[in-house]
């Protein structure tokens, strides 16, 4: 599952004085379509397809085939055009145009898919399977990807039960999953995947402490349950143990734990099933980090709320918020993307922008220093 906060700050004094940090002047980078924020890194695709990272890359997350770490964005090897990428604790995975899914990063759980033994990889590897996948999403120790027909495929751990099969251990190879219901998008968060199908309904499973499942209930399912509600979603978003979702109507609901008001419901209250998200806003897009949530309204504008400690929510403060504040600056985004500690966005010219923690250099500005407001990433026209 992802790093609670004591494992977190344990994980960084192991893995950390591996990587030197490095500032340099970053390559011009073509227009940004997309970004995913991870753990104390950060990477994105261009509008062509080829993908960067930065911040930190103590187990090669970085894909650019070192251990390096780097405050502004490097490209990742191996010539391969993505169509999406996606980031989490210590691993990287994209999806290439064909349907290929590559990882890199760290594999001791086998999250990149590739059937070898636990290590580390910091250029990519093909998934192994010869799958054809539509979408791919990246947990904490683990990835899954849903096919063209609308199967998921997991690997990598499963000791919560996230791959949805009725099992527990874990896989360096893909294994089919979620009980054999079909789905069109999927999310993965800490240790529990969540899906909707193609009519809207949402199934949750895995790891379910804080009522992430949304199913009334706090206990652990290795398959799918029916999030409780009825409601019709367009997308759902999973993060360290909390789920959110957008409707068909654009209405934000969220479910799960509560403690730093990262439901958006103007409480701490943990939530065993679905909450509507205060302010009435109209959203297209949710991104849910570790302890914050982040949203992008149908006009463009970007508003986070939950935890705040480095910034990470945008509003030039570092007061936490029980419902959505917006993001400072007045920028037009066409996505976000919440981390652990820091956010991202793109906004619709393709220009990328972060802000929070940047320890790391996850804001991919050529510093380490935080900021509460949005900052541009380095090396763009």
């Amino acid at each position: 599952m992802r790093l609670s906060f004591p494992a977190v700050f344990l994980a960084t004094a192991l893995v950390l004085p591996l990587a030197c940090k490095k500032t340099s002047l970053a390559p011009t980078i073509p227009k940004l379509k997309l970004v995913s924020a991870g753990w104390l890194f950060t990477c994105g695709a261009t509008t062509g397809g080829a993908a960067y990272c930065w911040g930190s890359n103590s187990t090669g997350q970085l894909g650019d085939g070192s251990r390096t770490s780097t405050s502004t964005p490097v490209p990742v090897v191996g010539g391969l055009a993505f169509t999406a990428v996606s980031a989490d604790t210590l691993h990287t995975c994209g999806l290439t145009a064909g349907g290929a899914a590559y990882c890199w990063g760290d594999n001791y759980e086998g999250e990149l898919g590739n059937g070898s033994p636990p290590g580390i990889s910091p250029i990519p590897v093909a998934v192994t399977g010869g799958l054809s996948i539509a979408a791919i999403s990246v947990g904490s120790s683990y990835t899954c990807g849903v096919t063209t027909t609308g199967v998921v495929y997991c690997w990598g751990d499963n000791y919560s039960g996230q791959f949805g099969n009725g099992t527990q251990g874990r896989s360096s190879s893909p294994v089919a999953g979620a009980g054999g219901l079909t789905f069109a998008s999927l999310a993965t968060g800490g240790a529990h995947t969540c899906g909707v199908t193609s009519g809207g309904a949402a199934y949750c499973w895995g790891d379910n402490y804080s009522g992430q499942l949304g199913d009334g209930s706090t206990t652990n399912r290795t398959t799918p349950v029916a999030v409780a509600g009825g409601l019709t979603f367009a997308s759902l978003t999973a993060g360290e143990a909390h789920t959110c979702g957008v409707t068909s109507g654009g209405a934000a609901y969220c479910w799960g734990d509560n403690h730093s008001g990262l439901l958006g419901d103007g409480s701490t209250t943990n939530r065993t099933t679905p909450v509507a998200v205060a302010g009435g806003l109209t959203f297209a897009t949710l991104t849910a980090g570790w302890f914050h949530t982040c949203g992008v309204t149908s006009g463009g504008a970007a508003y986070c709320w939950g935890f705040n400690n480095s910034g990470q929510l945008g509003n030039g403060s570092q007061s936490d918020s029980p419902t959505p504040v917006a993001v400072a600056g007045g920028l037009t985004f066409a996505a976000v993307s919440a981390g652990y500690v820091h956010t991202c966005g793109v906004t619709i010219g393709g220009a990328a922008y972060c802000w929070g923690n940047n320890s790391s250099g996850q804001l991919g500005n050529g510093s380490t220093s935080d900021s509460s407001v949005p900052v541009r990433v380095a090396g763009q026209p």
